[in-house]
């Protein structure tokens, strides 16, 4: 059974859950799944995958190379 409930998050970080009467009385596993786009108004870093072009820098390793060979030894 999955139960999902919205919930406004107060300053002191408590919450209560009032659990329907069907769910059956003993242990159980409670996860809470914050929503990525509410902690702290951060943008999923996923969200930037696939921006830029495979041809930005062309072949990875020649343009790690080139970087490296500019190093004095």
């Amino acid at each position: 059974m999955t139960i999902t409930q919205t919930v406004e998050i107060p300053a002191d970080r408590r919450i209560f859950l009032d659990l329907p009467l069907e769910l059956p009385i003993g242990r159980a596993k409670v996860t809470v799944t914050p929503e990525e786009t509410h902690i702290n108004n951060r943008t999923p870093i996923s969200q930037f995958l696939g921006i830029l072009s495979p041809n930005t820098y062309g072949d990875a390793v020649a343009y790690q190379r080139k970087i490296r060979d500019e190093w004095n030894d």
